[in-house]
């Protein structure tokens, strides 16, 4: 999948676990995990907002485009 989803990096830099951000965005745990374990298919604009609100972050450090030519190493 070439969009790779780092919700879980930035909730751990900002200390927040899932259930806080889920107050804080008002969105539901399961929601938020599926988002967070890369098995969405999308994200409105709201929520995406609603969430870098919260984790006082920008939408690029929350979603990152992987070209499909290009291999991942999770070793970085």
């Amino acid at each position: 999948m070439p969009i790779i989803v780092n919700l879980d990096v930035m909730m751990a830099r900002r200390k927040m676990s899932l259930n806080e951000l889920s107050d804080k965005v008002n969105l539901t745990l399961s929601n938020l995990s599926i988002l967070k374990t890369g098995k969405a298919k999308a994200i409105r604009f709201s929520t995406l907002e609603a969430i870098c609100n919260a984790l006082d972050c920008q939408p690029g450090d929350i979603l990152e485009y992987v070209s499909s030519d290009r291999k991942i190493d999770n070793r970085q």
